[in-house]
C-alpha cells in the first residue's frame, strides 16, 4: 500500500480496517524478524551452557542501552517524512532522510568508541557477578559494536520507508538480514567447513555483518524512491536534535528500566539471569507483534496531521487503540498455550531455572494487553510529535519501576517474580499516561484535543 499524494482520496478515510491491516501485517513481519532471531540466538547459546547464556543476557542488555537510546532518529525520521508526505513535500523527506543518515553513522562511531572501553564496567553494572560471565559478556558486546553504525542508520531508513507507508521493503530487508544472521551463527558458532568455532562471539559476529549487509540495501531502496537529496542543510542538525531530545530522554529511560530489570535478575545468580534473559527476549517477540499497529498509527497519525486533517487523525488513534489491544489479548493466550514448548526449546535441562522461570512467567503473560495500549498510544503521539508528554510519561513510570526494583534489590529477594511484576507496574502507569493525552484529551495543548 502506497499513500496517495491526496489524503483525502486515502483507503483509511473509506475502509480504515483494511487500511490499518494492510500496513500492519508487513510492519509485523518485520519487526518481528529480529526478535525471533535473538531467539534463535539464545537458543543456539543455550546449547553452549548456562554461563555464556548468563553472559548474552548481559550483553544484550548493555548493547540495547548503547544502540536504542539513539532511535530518536528512527521516530522523528518516520514522522518528518510521513508529515512532509502529507503535505505533498518529497523533495524535504529526502533531505531529512540524508541528514538522519548522516548523523546516525557519526553515532555509530560514537557508541563504538564509548562502549569499547566501557563493556567491562557496564557488564558489572548490568549484574553480571562471577568474573567468567563477565568476560564472556564483553566478548559478545565488543564484537557486536563493529555493526553500531549500521544498526542506527538502519533505523532511519525504516523511519523513511515508514513514514512514505511503504512497510514491505523493510519487511524484505529485514527479512533478509535475519536469515543471513541465522545462518552466519551456525557457521560461526559452531564452526563450519574452514570456519573455527567461535562460540558467543560468532553470534555477534553475525549479528554484525548481517546488520552492514542490511543497511546498504535499504539505502538502496531509499535512494530509488526519493533520490539523492539536492543539499544537505546542515543547519538543520540542531533542530533534529532538539526535536529528538525528548525522544532520547524517553527511550534513555525505557532502556535504563530494562537494563535495571537485567541487573536485578543477574544479582539473583545464574540461574535467575539464565531464565531472565529467555522471558526478555519473548517479551520483545510479543512488544514487536504489537508494535506493528503502533508503526502504522504513527504513519497515518502523521500523514492525516500534517495534511491538518484533525478528524481523520483522530479516527486513526481510535482504530488503532482497538486492533492493538486486541493483539495483547491474543498474544496474552498464545504466551499462556505456549508455555511448554518455551520450555522445552529454549530452557537448559535445569531444574531450578524451570522453577524461577515459572512464577515469572505468570506476570509477563498478564502484562501482555496493557503493553500493547502503551505502545499504540506512543504511536499516535509520535505521529503528532507529541514528545514532550511522552517524555514525562517514561520518566513518570521509569522513576517508579526502577524505585520498585532497586527495593527487590535492596532486599536481597532471589524471587524473580518480582522483577516482572514491577514490569507490570512500569507498564500500566505508561499505558494510562498515553490514553488519558487522548481520552479525554489531558492538557490545553493536547494535538488531537477537540
Amino acid at each position: 500500500m502506497t499513500a496517495t499524494s491526496n489524503p483525502n482520496e486515502h483507503q483509511f478515510i473509506t475502509e480504515p480496517n483494511k487500511a490499518m491491516v494492510t500496513l500492519a501485517i508487513p510492519v509485523l513481519f518485520s519487526l518481528i524478524a529480529e526478535p525471533i532471531t535473538g531467539l534463535i540466538d539464545t537458543g543456539f547459546v543455550t546449547r553452549l551452557g548456562v554461563t555464556p547464556l548468563a553472559a548474552l543476557g548481559i550483553g544484550t542488555a548493555v548493547l540495547s542501552l548503547g544502540f536504542w537510546v539513539f532511535n530518536f532518529l528512527g521516530i522523528s525520521t518516520h514522522t518528518g517524512v510521513a508529515q512532509a508526505l502529507g503535505r505533498g513535500e518529497v523533495d524535504e523527506a529526502s533531505k531529512i532522510t540524508g541528514l538522519a543518515l548522516i548523523i546516525a553513522f557519526a553515532l555509530g562511531v560514537l557508541v563504538i568508541c564509548v562502549v569499547w572501553p566501557l563493556a567491562p564496567i557496564m557488564a558489572r553494572w548490568a549484574g553480571a557477578i562471577e568474573q567468567e560471565v563477565v568476560d564472556t559478556a564483553v566478548v559478545y558486546v565488543r564484537y557486536r559494536l563493529f555493526g553500531a553504525p549500521a544498526v542506527i542508520m538502519l533505523m532511519v531508513v525504516f523511519g523513511t520507508l515508514r513514514g512514505l507507508q511503504d512497510m514491505v521493503s523493510p519487511m524484505i530487508v529485514a527479512i533478509g538480514i535475519n536469515v543471513l544472521n541465522i545462518v552466519l551463527d551456525w557457521v560461526l558458532i559452531f564452526g563450519v567447513g574452514p570456519f573455527p568455532e567461535w562460540g558467543i562471539a560468532g553470534a555477534a559476529a553475525a549479528s554484525a555483518m548481517a546488520q552492514w549487509v542490511g543497511v546498504l540495501w535499504a539505502i538502496g531502496v531509499v535512494v530509488r524512491k526519493l533520490g539523492m537529496p539536492d543539499s544537505i542543510d546542515f543547519s538543520q542538525t540542531w533542530n533534529l536534535f532538539k526535536v529528538g531530545g525528548d525522544l532520547f530522554v524517553r527511550s534513555g529511560m525505557l532502556i535504563l528500566f530494562l537494563f535495571f530489570g537485567t541487573r536485578v535478575a543477574n544479582q539473583m545468580g545464574a540461574e535467575a539471569g539464565a531464565a531472565h534473559q529467555v522471558i526478555r527476549q519473548l517479551w520483545i517477540v510479543a512488544v514487536f507483534i504489537m508494535e506493528a499497529f503502533a508503526e502504522t498509527t504513527q504513519s497515518l497519525t502523521g500523514y492525516f496531521y500534517g495534511a491538518n486533517m484533525i478528524k481523520q487523525t483522530r479516527r486513526v488513534a481510535w482504530y488503532g487503540t482497538l486492533w492493538g489491544f486486541g493483539t495483547g489479548v491474543v498474544v496474552a493466550i498464545l504466551l499462556a498455550v505456549c508455555t511448554s514448548l518455551v520450555t522445552q526449546w529454549l530452557l537448559p535441562n535445569d531444574a531450578l531455572i524451570l522453577t524461577v522461570f515459572t512464577a515469572a512467567w505468570i506476570p509477563t503473560i498478564i502484562s501482555q494487553p496493557f503493553n500493547s495500549l502503551a505502545f499504540i498510544t506512543d504511536g499516535v503521539h509520535w505521529g503528532t510529535g507529541d514528545y514532550g508528554y511522552m517524555r514525562n510519561g517514561m520518566l513518570i513510570a521509569s522513576i517508579v519501576g526502577i524505585a520498585v526494583l532497586w527495593g527487590i534489590e535492596q532486599s536481597g529477594s532471589t524471587n524473580l517474580a518480582l522483577v516482572w511484576y514491577a514490569t507490570v507496574l512500569w507498564i500500566v502507569l505508561r499505558s494510562a499516561w498515553g490514553l488519558v493525552r487522548i481520552w479525554p484529551g489531558v492538557g490545553k495543548s493536547a494535538p488531537l484535543a477537540v
